[in-house]
């Protein structure tokens, strides 16, 4: 092993005795890596001596494999967050990045902000399954508008190739349900229902498995999270349901708009979608599982002058002789052993500061005991927790690593 001063080499693999590769991870202290050959799978064990003045103790980590991975539609907000987390990520190996906008330029022509980050010098290919494919990709993400997924998950899963997908597109159970939304029958409603959604502290053992995960969206995440264990506790009516959130206008997208202007967003909040956005479909979707009937919810976004950030509030009734101490168990037991859900505790409002560049959730709640109503207060960054981060949490649960793995951003 050359090169890296402070570790033992490790003992060639056992089953194909091949040179094997090292590599140091700055975030865990951990070494990450395959055999040389990738052909057998098998785990080493190193032991880390010392680095640069002896920071660390002598401790043993596992030598894994990187994964070979693609970005479908990586120049938008959401691509670029999934770049910025991948490209740090000690188990991926970045080898596509599809624009049809920027094919041809590098990461880092695009995104000043990756230059001399080791393979942002990666460029960006035009978006087609059969060049993703033979890139050897063995897991895709796809950060596409919604409606365009579709045209690509089929041809990457029946090519072997593991897929979380960013849009709305396979988030639904139920076709009719996503016609009334969409506006359109759904193309691959087969694959719509074997889809895996992707909210991992509810269907972690699900992901584990799956071909195909639809990553849960923004809005819906900073609802659901409150709300699941405390309708699968039956603590609450499932009538009077009240949400607002207010989201930053990366939101809406890398698009030009007029309404997304600085001048037009600026010094300005307003609602939007109103009385029945999108995102609705899947709220009540997973509300309604959790809670074992149908749940239907007022929910109210709106549009703040911020980057990044979700502040939800939720207003809801709870059932007669149940209490705010129950509501905090529940959510204790829910959560508290979730790496990226935080419990602030009662009487503490979540605030979109202490989340944004993070794939964490904020939880606060209190009890008005002059309506009855408990309230329940949430934050998230959009792109991050919101998209990407937990795009990447659902890989990370596919392929076997830590759930926090390249994502303890702060």
């Amino acid at each position: 092993m050359v090169g890296l001063t402070g570790f033992e080499p490790a003992t060639p693999c056992t089953p194909c005795r091949c040179a094997t590769r090292l590599r140091y991870n700055p975030t865990f202290a951990a070494l990450r890596d395959s055999c040389a050959l990738q052909e057998c799978g098998e785990v080493l064990t190193v032991k880390f001596l010392d680095w640069q003045e002896t920071f660390f103790v002598a401790e043993d980590f596992s030598v894994m494999r990187k994964i070979r991975v693609a970005v479908v539609g990586a120049s938008g907000y959401t691509g670029q967050e999934l770049l910025r987390i991948l490209l740090n990520h000690p188990g991926v190996e970045l080898v596509c990045a599809t624009s049809r906008q920027y094919a041809g330029m590098a990461l880092w022509d695009v995104f000043p902000r990756f230059r001399k980050v080791p393979g942002a010098d990666l460029q960006f290919t035009d978006s087609d399954v059969a060049a993703i494919t033979a890139a050897g990709v063995e897991m895709a993400f796809l950060a596409l508008p919604h409606g365009v997924s579709v045209n690509y998950a089929r041809g990457l899963v029946d090519n072997g190739i593991r897929v979380v997908d960013l849009s709305a597109d396979f988030r639904l159970n139920d076709p009719d349900t996503y016609e009334e939304y969409y506006g359109a029958k759904h193309p691959d409603v087969a694959l719509m229902q074997e889809a895996v959604f992707g909210l991992p502290e509810w269907y972690r053992d699900q992901i584990k498995e799956a071909r195909l995960v639809a990553s849960a969206g923004c809005y819906p995440t900073s609802i659901m999270l409150p709300l699941i264990p405390l309708l699968k506790a039956g603590l609450l009516e499932l009538e009077g349901i009240v949400v607002n959130s207010a989201s930053g206008v990366s939101g809406a997208g890398r698009k030009a708009k007029v309404e997304y202007l600085f001048c037009e967003c600026n010094e300005s909040m307003h609602a939007y979608g109103v009385p029945k956005h999108r995102h609705l479909s899947e709220i009540e979707q997973e509300l309604s599982a959790a809670a074992g009937e149908k749940v239907v919810i007022s929910f109210t976004p709106h549009l703040i002058p911020v980057n990044t950030g979700i502040c939800t509030t939720i207003s809801a009734k709870l059932k007669a002789g149940k209490t705010i101490d129950e509501v905090e168990s529940a959510l204790a037991t829910a959560y508290d052993q979730a790496p990226f859900v935080r419990l602030l505790g009662r009487n503490h409002p979540a605030d979109t500061k202490n989340v944004t560049r993070t794939n964490f959730v904020d939880l606060g709640w209190a009890w008005d005991e002059r309506t009855g109503r408990i309230l329940l207060m949430s934050a998230e960054d959009n792109v991050v927790k919101g998209a990407g981060g937990q795009g990447v949490q659902s890989f990370n649960i596919m392929f076997g690593f830590a759930e926090t793995e390249g994502l303890m951003l702060l």
